[in-house]
């Protein structure tokens, strides 16, 4: 049986990959450049936003805004300009030669540069009632939600810096946070550690893992398992912060930009790559910030890279 005709490459000025805050604002600037942009936003398109309920520190917003309902402005924003998107993954990238090339599924793509805005995937339990419960008490940034939780009490899962940092910023807002750590001792740095032990409204929960999340509509509490005796309690909570680290989405690129010891993309000069005419933007290559406002402003910042690259170009 002979394989189906893969069809003819489209050449394009420039490719975007992804379609949260990054993309999308990368989209809107590259189509009001006439570059015309193809905007590749995947099948889980808009990235870690769609997973948020209301959003209150995007500017422009004094009212505030659903997640998913910011993401349909910026995408709407980007097409009224001319941008063109496609609601499929990209299966492939070839950035060894010039033009481009980037497959999605049988469709085959040219282009004279690219702007990766892949984004990063937090890292979760792996419970059902997790998912669910995701933007209903679940959260993955304490930045973005600790404001709603004011003078409750919550629950953080993680040991690193990143944890206690979440923990320590919490505590602006509410009554109590329980760090949950599956060991009796920290990943943390040793400062970040002594700030978390000394802040009265931190305390530590050990040696335990949460086996559920409890609640129907929202979060009640969760379920703690103590790996060493295995004893298991149902622990009161009105949200519980999941801060396990990030995976960057970035396989589709490993072996041909250079990435960082953790798989982030690295960029130089603003969203410059180690390849010219490809431009970064978004969680992609920040693990440091990891909103949608700096998303979005690296978004801005990638397009007009990737202009001034198409100009140099025409000489």
């Amino acid at each position: 049986m002979s394989r189906p005709r893969r069809q003819p490459p489209m050449a394009e000025k420039v490719i975007i990959i992804g379609s949260g805050p990054a993309g999308l604002t990368a989209g809107l600037y590259t189509a009001r450049a006439d570059l015309k942009p193809l905007l590749l936003e995947g099948y889980q398109a808009g990235g870690q936003l769609m997973l948020t309920t209301e959003v209150e520190n995007f500017p422009g917003y004094p009212e505030g805004r659903m997640g998913p309902d910011l993401i349909a402005d910026i995408r709407q924003q980007a097409k009224r300009f001319g941008a063109r998107l496609i609601t499929k993954d990209v299966t492939r990238v070839n950035l060894s030669k010039r033009p481009f090339q980037i497959e999605v599924g049988k469709e085959s793509y040219e282009t004279e540069s690219v702007i990766l805005s892949t984004g990063a995937s937090a890292r979760l339990l792996g419970l059902e009632n997790e998912k669910r419960l995701m933007g209903k008490g679940v959260t993955t940034c304490a930045t973005c939600d600790g404001a709603f939780f004011r003078g409750m009490e919550v629950a953080m899962v993680g040991g690193g810096d990143s944890a206690l940092e979440e923990a320590i910023f919490l505590t602006r807002f509410v009554k109590k946070v329980s760090v949950i750590h599956r060991r009796d001792q920290l990943r943390a740095s040793k400062i970040m550690q002594e700030r978390a032990k000394k802040n009265e409204k931190i305390s530590f929960v050990w040696n335990s893992i949460i086996e559920d999340v409890l609640g129907d509509k929202e979060v009640t509490g969760i379920r703690l398992k103590n790996v060493k005796t295995g004893h298991v309690q149902n622990f009161s909570c009105s949200g519980l912060f999941v801060a396990i680290g990030h995976t960057p989405n970035t396989t589709l690129f490993k072996g041909q930009i250079d990435l960082d010891k953790n798989g982030y993309i690295l960029t130089h000069e603003g969203s410059s790559t180690n390849i010219p005419g490809v431009f970064a933007c978004g969680d992609v290559q920040d693990h440091t910030y990891r909103q949608a406002i700096t998303a979005a402003g690296s978004g801005c910042m990638a397009a007009l890279d990737c202009e001034r690259y198409l100009q140099s170009l025409e000489g």
